[in-house]
């Protein structure tokens, strides 16, 4: 991957990671409970956004890791949290998501410094995408927010050709993503380094039609254990863990899912 370019202090330009997931985002209803059980979940702190009361970023020791957003009822949104990935241009890769069989669910609008769009595939599993500057350096946020992301879908092959033509993974320039199979996965790389993969069972086998696909969000965690007891004290429901495994499911008080993993788990 290249050096990030910067359009100033601060400043990264998303074309420099094109393709790869570069930030996640919390759609809720209830902010300050989603504020009061992540922090006690994660230790997250907050700041506000600077696009309103409704919006908050995520700081992990200083760092913006994430953002919430109190837009779930307002915009008719499921809670959820949304993977984003860096894109040249939001209205490009917007329409090649409708070429291709996805749709658009939210703009591509504007959102200072940059524009966003929320987008679903042809099997409905949701992704955002974002053009503009990065809240924070590629290599700081995926060493600070910790995030891995998995599509769970019911045709890893079908969806890895889809994703790389709508965010152009495997293009012929510098800065792209690659992607590889590692047995039933399909892989995403960028600089050697796995940052994504898209599971539907083995490659041999035939579509699941009982999948619901989903992108699932994996936050890499010290202590899984600490986070789920955190989780059940504040609200939240445990889905999937058994004591001392190294990786949870969970979902917040207001069912937004998500992922715990132990830090030294190899994926």
């Amino acid at each position: 991957m290249e050096k990030n370019e910067t359009r100033g202090k601060g400043e990264v330009t998303s074309h420099s990671v094109f393709g790869a997931p570069c930030w996640v985002s919390l759609a809720t209803r209830d902010l300050e409970g989603a504020e009061e059980f992540y922090q006690a979940v994660f230790g997250w702190k907050w700041r506000p956004n600077s696009l309103g009361d409704r919006f908050r970023v995520a700081l992990a020791d200083g760092v913006p890791v994430a953002g919430i957003a109190a837009v779930a009822s307002m915009w008719q949104m499921a809670v959820a949290w949304t993977v984003y990935f860096a894109v040249d241009s939001a209205d490009d890769a917007a329409a090649r998501c409708r070429e291709r069989g996805g749709t658009t669910a939210v703009g591509p609008l504007a959102l200072p410094p940059g524009r966003a769009a929320l987008l679903a595939d042809r099997d409905g599993a949701v992704f955002g995408i974002w053009e503009g500057p990065l809240i924070t350096d590629w290599e700081e946020w995926r060493a600070a927010a910790p995030t891995f992301i998995r599509l769970h879908t019911r045709d890893a092959f079908d969806a890895a050709i889809f994703y790389g033509e709508v965010l152009e993974w495997a293009a012929a320039r510098p800065g792209c993503c690659e992607v590889h199979y590692d047995g039933d996965e399909v892989v995403l790389r960028s600089s050697q380094v796995v940052i994504a993969r898209i599971h539907s069972g083995a490659v041999e086998a035939a579509p699941d039609p009982t999948i619901r696909p989903h992108w699932q969000i994996h936050f890499t965690v010290d202590d899984v254990t600490a986070c789920v007891l955190a989780a059940r004290a504040h609200g939240g429901s445990v889905l999937q863990w058994e004591e001392g495994a190294g990786e949870a499911v969970l979902a917040d008080p207001d069912g937004a899912r998500f992922t715990v993993t132990a830090r030294q788990r190899e994926r």
